[in-house]
């Protein structure tokens, strides 16, 4: 089954950018241990770090589709990053994501397969 594994914390960019270097290496630390871990009983097909919500652009819905800056949510909480994770079932996938930062909301959310044939 595949998995998209989303990653928030609360002012991620700004505790990012305030990160000592030790910090920031405990976090790629997670990472990497996630990693190895998903290609033990699985596979990453993808995963990426986010820009900062200020680069976000949102559509609107309606006739128009008006386009405003920023994330579709006002929150505290910003998405930094995902996965794209391949795993036998969702228990594994969430037994693999506590392995990710803890100062991280983590959510595991099934890909449903759609085919565009």
């Amino acid at each position: 089954m595949k998995f998209l594994v989303l990653m928030a914390e609360a002012e991620h960019f700004a505790r990012w950018d305030a990160a000592t270097d030790d910090e920031r290496q405990a976090v790629f630390d997670c990472f990497r241990a996630f990693t190895e871990a998903v290609r033990e009983r699985g596979s990453v097909l993808g995963g990426e770090a986010l820009a900062a919500p200020t680069e976000a652009r949102t559509l609107r819905p309606g006739p128009g589709r008006a386009v405003t800056e920023g994330p579709y949510a006002e929150t505290v909480e910003q998405t930094g990053g995902f996965y794209l994770v391949e795993l036998p079932d969702r228990d594994a996938a969430v037994e693999l994501a506590e392995l990710l930062p803890s100062a991280y909301t983590v959510e595991v959310r099934p890909v449903i397969d759609v085919s565009f044939d």
